[in-house]
């Protein structure tokens, strides 16, 4: 869910004085933390930076789409609009006026291993940020008129994404077939149906179950004072008792017994188009550096091979390009073809698969491999340009590598990559018969 978020004189300023701040030529001032945990297991990162007067706040709850039961999917997604709802202490649809009356923005999103609120402020309102916080994190309100307003603009937001855009249900489609029998095999945005006859007591189970103190991660960054910033966490966050251990099911995922291939009529669509999934490395893994700077090399703008080679060159389809996903279990990687009027999905399909078999079989090129270090270099770098950037890295590298302090040393991890390497991953993931083949064609009107 992407909230409407407030333009204010001193966010366009924070923008400039940024990047202004920031190191260039590769070289990157370490970024300093502070971390501990409460009596009752809530983990806290502090990371002062007084280069702009705001501060970003960012609390990480360990649940997505993967931990629901897969008769009621779609709930990890649900919390994360009903958390805009009434607490104890908020009426309803006042949230979003709070922050935005103080001059602040606030968003929030969901994915298949984590949920992630965060809000932007002033720096003399960063209590109101982290009571709001508090409020949502044990004082929520799960009631019938919260629920049933969010499962309207829940089952709003699936039409719109999935059900009447051109393509929508690739990823659906690619996910369940590519991670069949596996908790990856459902999409954070969830069933319609699931969320239609899910009761409150099933909404409070989950509320109760996973946002419990223990099961979260809060992050402080930005222009204020760390001793009350402490003060202030134990005043709003160590009122709240440790929550029962979570038991989460062993993550398992089958091998793909063989190519997958589907052909969806699509009523949206006004031209065919190739969707090519692949199962890839899951996030931290050594290799998933490799294919980080694969996909810059198959899709970095419109030099990338992709697109030189379907749209420049062979004119055979308007767009093209691929892109990685990884996740904390595995990962996912897509190819992408939209075909150019009079051609075909065929031709699409066999030029996608001969410039993944070039770089099988020779490698790439020195050029192509110094350009992907650059980019991979630039993102690492000018990603954290500002306080909530900071905020999320933080709280990234503390739940999935268990070790914060990778917000500075990451990138030392694709300065080890090797052309080698990229050719290797390239030969170890793109196999033919492990792939999801989903080919889309215009419904005849």
């Amino acid at each position: 869910m992407f909230r409407k978020l407030s333009q204010y004189y001193f966010v366009l300023t924070l923008v400039f004085v940024c990047f202004s701040a920031l190191p260039i030529f590769g070289q990157m001032n370490p970024i300093k933390f502070e971390e501990y945990n409460l009596p009752n297991g809530l983990h806290v990162i502090l990371h002062q930076d007084k280069s702009a007067p705001v501060v970003a706040t960012v609390l990480h709850y360990r649940v997505g789409s993967r931990d629901e039961n897969p008769q009621r999917t779609g709930f990890a997604h649900f919390f994360e609009h009903l958390m805009f709802e009434a607490t104890d202490d908020i009426p309803r649809a006042t949230i979003d006026k709070y922050i935005e009356g103080a001059g602040g923005s606030l968003n929030a999103y969901t994915s298949f291993d984590e949920t992630v609120y965060h809000f932007e402020v002033p720096s003399n309102e960063i209590k109101l940020a982290l009571w709001i916080e508090s409020e949502r994190m044990r004082k929520l309100h799960v009631e019938t008129a919260g629920v049933e307003t969010q499962r309207g603009v829940v089952k709003e937001e699936r039409k719109n994404r999935n059900d009447n855009t051109p393509y929508g249900t690739w990823f659906e489609k690619m996910f369940k077939n590519l991670f069949t029998s596996s908790s990856y095999s459902w999409t954070p945005i969830g069933s319609a149906q699931h969320i239609d006859v899910a009761t409150i007591a099933e909404f409070k189970e989950f509320y109760n179950k996973f946002y419990q103190p223990n099961n979260g991660t809060l992050v402080i960054a930005g222009d204020f004072d760390p001793k009350m910033a402490r003060e202030y966490v134990d005043a709003y966050f160590g009122i709240y008792p440790k929550g029962a251990e979570i038991k989460r099911e062993e993550f398992k995922l089958p091998e793909l017994p063989a190519e997958y291939r589907e052909t969806v009529e699509d009523n949206k669509a006004q031209l065919p188009a190739v969707y090519i999934g692949y199962r890839g490395p899951k996030k931290g893994d050594p290799d998933s550096y490799a294919i980080d700077m694969l996909n810059t090399i198959l899709a970095g703008g419109q030099s990338g091979r992709l697109y030189q080679r379907l749209v420049d060159k062979d004119q055979i389809a308007v767009q093209s390009y691929s892109f990685n996903q990884d996740l904390q279990y595995s990962g996912m990687l897509a190819a992408v073809g939209i075909v150019a009027p009079g051609k075909s999905t065929g031709e699409v399909e066999r030029a996608i698969y001969s410039e993944i078999e070039k770089i099988q079989k020779d490698g790439v090129t020195d050029e192509e491999f110094q350009k992907a270090r650059n980019s991979e270099e630039d993102k690492f770098i000018f990603g954290k340009k500002n306080a909530l950037e900071k905020a999320q890295a933080l709280a990234k590298y503390y739940v999935y590598f268990g070790n914060t302090n990778e917000i500075n040393t990451e990138l030392q991890r694709y300065y080890k990559v090797t052309k080698a390497d990229i050719q290797r991953v390239a030969k170890q993931y793109f196999s033919p018969d492990k792939r999801v083949v989903l080919t889309y064609i215009p419904k005849a009107k």
